[in-house]
């Protein structure tokens, strides 16, 4: 048996890809949920063969890769993530990885890669194909909010391969938080982040077989100038910066939302990008908009650019009502 060592923090992750192993691949299973118990796990002989998510609490995907080189650890890695940008995808690579494979892992596509690396020996057609240990665990159940940040995280990382070519920087991507909000409290958490900032905000609403919600993406007045730089634009007044942010909106919520979409197998059908609010505090931009939303299924998600001060805060806000369908989706999608 091959020590296998599948690292990822989302146990839905976890779940699709040990289901796409090859039946045929003689492999003992281990699992690790961030970085640092990867590298234990590798240390203690578990992890022969690693298949790594990037994005990850504790220690990131690119950190494990840099202490498995420093450590002259024995580890055979591929990169298994959602984080598809050529940079990433680059770096991985100098640092040691075998092959990338992009989220959610196809089965075929992995068992090829694995033949090609040489990691799977090919039965022969005669051959009859048996279970592996671990494949189907019992323990490898996910509940919702897992299973949406995964969904989340995979979408995300498409966005960002898109903000990536269109501004020339790498993206730097957070774990997603996904949590169910009044809108009292979300208002209040978002409030205390932005430490009264001045902000514009664009929205953009969807829907789709019962699930509908509002895309709202926060832009910091004080990284105006800098979004406008990498893009080569020089904005004359105010019309101008404001079509320079709904451009970036469409890109970012457009390619988050399709992503998302295409996972659950959902057709969003999505309004037009709106301004929301002109150099106002959050405060402001709850107190103009509360009415529309009570309680709400909220992903949040900070997108930063490397070597720039910039980021840019997106907000999927899910209405109360969707739930329920979401939640048939998504036991869908891990069954």
């Amino acid at each position: 048996m091959i020590p296998l060592l599948v690292c990822d923090d989302s146990m839905m992750a976890r779940k699709q890809l040990i289901r796409a192993l090859p039946l045929d691949w003689p492999v003992h299973i281990t699992q690790a949920t961030n970085g640092e118990e990867a590298l234990e796990a590798i240390r203690q002989g578990h992890g022969q063969v690693v298949l790594l998510d990037l994005t990850m609490p504790v220690l990131d995907g690119y950190q494990v890769l840099s202490r498995i080189r420093d450590e002259g650890l024995k580890a055979r890695v591929v990169v298994v993530s959602g984080d598809i940008q050529e940079e990433a995808q680059r770096r991985v690579h100098d640092l040691g990885a075998l092959a990338f494979i992009r989220k959610p892992a196809d089965p075929d596509e992995l068992r090829e890669t694995l033949i090609r690396l040489g990691l799977l020996r090919p039965a022969p057609s005669t051959s009859p194909v048996t279970g592996v240990p671990g494949r189907h665990d019992p323990n490898l159940r996910v509940n919702f909010r897992d299973a949406l940040r995964e969904v989340s995280n995979v979408a995300m990382g498409r966005a960002a391969a898109l903000l990536a070519r269109v501004l020339g920087v790498f993206v730097q991507l957070p774990v997603p938080n996904v949590n169910l909000f009044e809108v009292s409290e979300l208002h209040m958490a978002l409030a205390d982040a932005q430490r009264g900032e001045r902000l514009s905000a664009v929205c953009q609403g969807f829907i789709g077989e019962s699930i509908a919600g509002e895309a709202l993406l926060l832009f910091h007045d004080a990284e105006s100038a800098e979004v406008a730089r990498l893009l080569g634009w020089q904005p004359q007044g105010e019309h101008e910066e404001a079509e320079m942010q709904l451009d970036l909106a469409s890109i970012l919520i457009g390619a988050c939302l399709a992503g998302i979409a295409e996972q659950i197998d959902v057709r969003f059908s999505q309004g037009h990008p709106q301004l929301l609010g002109r150099h106002s505090s959050i405060e402001r931009l709850f107190q103009l908009n509360n009415r529309r939303w009570r309680k709400t299924l909220a992903v949040e998600i900070s997108y930063a650019i490397e070597d720039h001060n910039l980021h840019f805060d997106l907000l999927l806000l899910f209405t109360e009502t969707s739930i329920a369908r979401l939640t048939q989706k998504i036991h869908y999608l891990m069954d």
